[in-house]
């Protein structure tokens, strides 16, 4: 049975301490702050990143370098066999066809995954990639099944804010004008490719129940129960909101765990603080072991 390591990048949410305990290897993220580089979760912590985005320091958003991912696959293949790469969604971010391109000096010894997610579904993906590792899935198994379930996942969000939206140029400063004037809650929602708008909403209570119930429709039509997904909340700078939206998510699927993670930095830095999140991802298909 081949030695496979299994990388994502630090988008996934999964920090360098767990992702050791996993045995999940993490490329961080690379970020521009005034005339200097931090990667995320080594020099740049989620609390130091806050306070950069509200001391209003430019801040922009990179993927890693190739010399970065290349000297980390080189350091695996010395110990695994073959590596599964996952990259954050490639309809967000260049990094996954900047890996699947550098992906061909290593024969078939590495393999990346394009399987469109991010935050909390990518971190999903990757344990379920270390799960069928262990239990003797080839590496090219992995990517064609990781792929083939890429849609199999939903994202909700709303933000507190339209100005980071309004900076980075997704909508006009008209657009941003109004909808504060409006008080208006965009939910937008992370499905396969598309980062789109999904309604509006006036207060964060009618955000959460427009949530809530997509989440409900997704699983009953798409999932068929709730005993086949994971429910997910991910939250940027609002740890006590976020903990909130899982006890009211709770009500509404009692009995099911519930994983509460940061939103990754990546995505913070275009929605800015106060944002929420939920998602759920379709459980590991165990018919296939």
């Amino acid at each position: 049975m081949s030695k496979i390591a299994i990388v994502t990048d630090s988008n996934s949410g999964i920090s360098q301490k767990q992702g050791n305990k996993l045995g999940i290897y993490i490329l961080p993220m690379p970020f521009q702050i005034g005339d200097k580089t931090f990667f995320e979760d080594i020099d740049l912590t989620q609390e130091e990143f806050y306070e950069k985005l509200e001391e209003g320091s430019n801040i922009s958003t990179s993927q890693p370098s190739p010399e970065d991912v290349m000297n980390l696959w080189e350091r695996l293949l010395k110990e695994y066999d073959e590596i599964v790469h996952m990259p954050m969604s490639s309809s967000l971010s260049s990094s996954c066809e900047t890996a699947h391109m550098l992906s061909m000096e290593y024969g078939k010894r590495v393999h990346v995954v394009n399987n469109q997610r991010i935050s909390v579904t990518q971190r999903q993906a990757a344990l379920d990639a270390k799960t069928m590792a262990d239990r003797g899935k080839s590496a090219e198994e992995i990517k064609c099944y990781l792929e083939e379930v890429k849609l199999d996942a939903s994202i909700y969000i709303t933000l507190d804010t339209l100005y980071y939206l309004k900076k980075g140029g997704r909508i006009t400063p008209a657009a941003a004008a109004l909808g504060t004037f409006l008080k208006i809650k965009p939910v937008l929602q992370i499905q396969g490719e598309k980062l789109d708008s999904f309604a509006k909403a006036r207060t964060i209570k009618q955000a959460k129940s427009i949530m809530f119930q997509a989440i409900k429709k997704d699983i009953e039509h798409r999932f068929q129960s709730v005993d086949n997904v994971w429910l997910q909340i991910a939250y940027t700078q609002n740890l006590e909101a976020a903990n909130q939206m899982r006890e009211e998510l709770s009500i509404e699927f009692p009995n099911c765990p519930i994983h509460v993670d940061p939103l990754s930095l990546s995505v913070a830095c275009h929605i800015g603080p106060g944002a929420l999140a939920v998602a759920c991802t379709k459980k590991l298909d165990e018919s296939i072991f």
